[in-house]
This record gives structure tokens, C-alpha cells and sequence, in this order.
């Protein structure tokens, strides 16, 4: 059975061309996405370092990933006698949830950076073997249209590897952004945990000291 060579070549082409349209759109969609839950962060690392945590701060009313994780999280502080135990395992079950959606649609340029070389190069001996094909046929008589029809099948790896070049860059570049975000919001986490067991004993402090403060005021009055 004969396979066209010429037309398989040209859909690996496509696919390739298709592929850089795809990590275009990816990349400036994670861009995007990546820059309004920084705004999110840097609005609820104030929030959380203020002196008090509640689940009722009008901060915490976003419908963000990062503003409901810290809602969940503070109303979880909230609650009365609540364990330690509870809380480590809700900010890991949290930590697991954001990471993977600000991660999500990253192994897609992860694929395409492995394939578009192969693909590339799959396109690239399709396209020769056409030539050849054309050549032992006696379809080419000109040295020249050999040397063209090569170039034309050479085109296929050089799509291939400037897309795998390029969904690398954008890969590391939104992988390294998603870690920093992944890191921001464990911090937000610590530090509202940090805050709200500061609450107690502020005002354990302050009571021994008022209580200080009045024995010479008692004593003087007698």
C-alpha cells in the first residue's frame, strides 16, 4: 500500500503550526490568570497581617481560588476548640488544591515541548522520502528541485524544534511564577495561623498588667 508521503508531511506542518497557536494561547491565558492572583495575594497578605483574623472580613468574599482557600481556612480558625490535627490536614488538602489549579494546563506545553521535535522530525523523512520517491521515478530532473524539495522536508524539524524552543521558555517561565504563587499562599496560611494564636496571648499579656497596674491603685486608696 502507497502512503502519501506529500500529504503526511504537510499534516505534520499543521499539527506544529496548530501546536505554536496552542502555547500562544496558553501562555498569555496563565499570563493573565497568574497576575490577578498575585494582585490576590498581595491584598490578602495584608489582610492577614492586620491584628485580627475573621472570617466575616469583607477581603475574604472573593471568588478567586486563593481568596477562597484563606476563607476556608480562617473560618476553619475560627471555629471553637478546634485541633491542630484538623488544621494541618486542611491546610495540606488546601496547599494540594491550589497547587494543582495553578498549575493546571502546564503539562500541555510539558507535551508539546517533547513531541514538536519528534513530530519535526517525522515530517522532515516524510518529506524526503517524497523526494526520493519523485527522484526514482524520473519526476526530477533538475538537481535543483532535488535541493528544494529537501529544504521543504528540512522545514518540518525547523518548525519542530522552534516550537519545543518556545513552549520551553513559556513552561519555565509560568512553572517558575506558579511556584512563587503556590509559596505565597502557604505563607498567607502560616501567617493568619501566626496571628490568630497571637490573639490570645496578647490579651493574656495585657490582663496581668492591668491587674498590676491597679494593686498600687487599691493600695493607695486604703
Amino acid at each position: 500500500m502507497a502512503i502519501d508521503t506529500a500529504y503526511f508531511h504537510q499534516v505534520c506542518i499543521d499539527i506544529l503550526l496548530g501546536s505554536l497557536a496552542l502555547l500562544t494561547f496558553i501562555i498569555i491565558e496563565r499570563l493573565v490568570y497568574y497576575g490577578l492572583l498575585n494582585w490576590r495575594a498581595s491584598r490578602l497578605a495584608a489582610v492577614v497581617h492586620r491584628s485580627g483574623v475573621s472570617a466575616d472580613d469583607p477581603s475574604f468574599k472573593g471568588r478567586d481560588l486563593l481568596t477562597r482557600s484563606v476563607a476556608e481556612y480562617v473560618a476553619a480558625l475560627n471555629e471553637p476548640a478546634i485541633k491542630r490535627e484538623r488544621l494541618e490536614d486542611l491546610s495540606s488538602a488546601l496547599f494540594i488544591k491550589v497547587n494543582g489549579r495553578v498549575g493546571a494546563r502546564l503539562w500541555i506545553l510539558d507535551t508539546v515541548v517533547t513531541a514538536a521535535p519528534l513530530l519535526g522530525l517525522l515530517g522532515t523523512i516524510l518529506g524526503i522520502m517524497e523526494t526520493f520517491n519523485a527522484l526514482s521515478s524520473g519526476g526530477i530532473s533538475d538537481p535543483a528541485a532535488v535541493s528544494r524539495g529537501i529544504a521543504a522536508a528540512l522545514l518540518a524539524t525547523a518548525i519542530g524544534i522552534g516550537t519545543a524552543l518556545y513552549g520551553l521558555l513559556g513552561h519555565n517561565l509560568l512553572h517558575r511564577i506558579a511556584d512563587f504563587l503556590t509559596e505565597e499562599f502557604k505563607g498567607i496560611v502560616l501567617a493568619s495561623h501566626g496571628v490568630f494564636n497571637a490573639l490570645p496571648r496578647q490579651a493574656a499579656e495585657i490582663a496581668p498588667a492591668s491587674a498590676s497596674s491597679s494593686e498600687p491603685a487599691a493600695a493607695a486608696a486604703e
